[in-house]
């Protein structure tokens, strides 16, 4: 019944915005010109008219949304800034912080009543994982997860801040963990002849640099990074979760079929993107939802950029890295 109203007013205001703005056009470009005038005028007034159905139909979309769900996608490496990962054949993906300013215009959006968040991330960095998990946990309304082809390591960080994680049976989900990795270029630096010269205050400045030996002292602090990192990654996940963390420490950062997902605790439940919506349907009391997707507000030129370098990712191997001052030390979660 709504629809049929929506659709109705739709209606309305276009034919009622085009008649008004063909009147206009009329009276301004055929009436009051003479001669040859009037031949612009007639096409002036077609291209008034056209203008005019638009703002009205513009004007009834705004004040009547055909849509109550408002669906984000997480897609590709979780960066801060959206930028490729360290191979070219790593491409970029939505910045986090893009992500979770569309979250927050869905929560401001009076129409919105649920939120679905569409995951295909192998993970990324820590922060940004973390900025839109709260995004999700401080929208005013039901949330879902939405896992497609890999939910993994800060994937599932972000799932954790929504009511419940659904996926597929084949999708990859978990990799809950935390690696870190340096290149030790060190015995090729003095084959070729070169040398590593130290400037640096404090003891650990230049830990994990690439030119020279990690020694005892700097590998033990560099591990601590990583177990800290680990610890706090395990402790959100489980609250979040409502999972022992115990449990989680249990997976040993491996990634699980959905299937197996589910039967372990890691998933809610198993569904299509149909069965996700039949559920919010539910959860909103209503015979059935209209999902829009929001999408970053860019320019034309990103968004076709950004288009050509979506690609499938597969087995979660978390490809972000957080790197410190000059210090080459790759931190990821998986």
């Amino acid at each position: 019944m709504a629809d049929r109203f929506r659709g109705l007013a739709t209606l309305g205001a276009v034919l009622a915005g085009a008649a008004i703005a063909a009147v206009i056009g009329y009276v301004l470009f055929v009436e009051i010109p003479f001669g040859l005038a009037e031949l612009l005028g007639i096409v002036l007034t077609l291209a008034l008219a056209l203008v005019g159905a638009r703002l009205a139909g513009n004007a009834v979309q705004s004040l009547l949304p055909g849509y109550d769900v408002a669906e984000v996608a997480v897609e590709g490496p979780i960066t801060r800034d959206g930028g490729g990962g360290p191979l070219p054949s790593q491409p970029g993906s939505t910045p986090a912080d893009d992500i979770v300013d569309q979250i927050e215009r869905a929560d401001a959006d009076d129409a919105v009543d649920a939120l679905l968040v569409r995951l295909n991330t192998p993970g990324g960095e820590v922060v940004p994982s973390d900025d839109i998990k709260l995004a999700a946990e401080s929208f005013d309304g039901p949330t879902i997860a939405y896992a497609q082809d890999t939910c993994a390591s800060g994937g599932y960080w972000i799932a954790s801040g929504c009511d419940e994680l659904w996926a597929r049976d084949a999708t990859i989900v978990g990799s809950i963990g935390v690696i870190g990795s340096t290149v030790n270029a060190a015995d090729l630096a003095e084959k070729v002849g070169l040398s590593y010269e130290r400037f640096a205050a404090g003891d650990y400045k230049d830990a994990g640099t690439s030119l020279k030996e990690i020694d005892d002292d700097e590998r033990e602090y560099l591990q601590g990074i990583v177990d800290d990192l680990y610890d706090n990654f395990v402790e959100r996940v489980a609250e979040g979760r409502g999972l022992d963390p115990e449990a989680i420490r249990d997976t040993e950062a491996r990634v699980y079929l959905g299937e197996d997902a589910a039967e372990i605790g890691l998933v809610d439940r198993l569904g299509t993107r149909e069965d996700v919506e039949d559920e919010l349907a539910k959860r909103l009391g209503v015979d059935s939802v209209a999902v829009e997707e929001f999408e970053p507000e860019r320019g034309i030129a990103a968004r076709m950029r950004g288009g050509a370098e979506r690609v499938a990712y597969a087995l979660g191997a978390g490809v972000a890295s957080v790197a410190a001052d000059d210090r080459e030390i790759d931190l990821q979660l998986r």
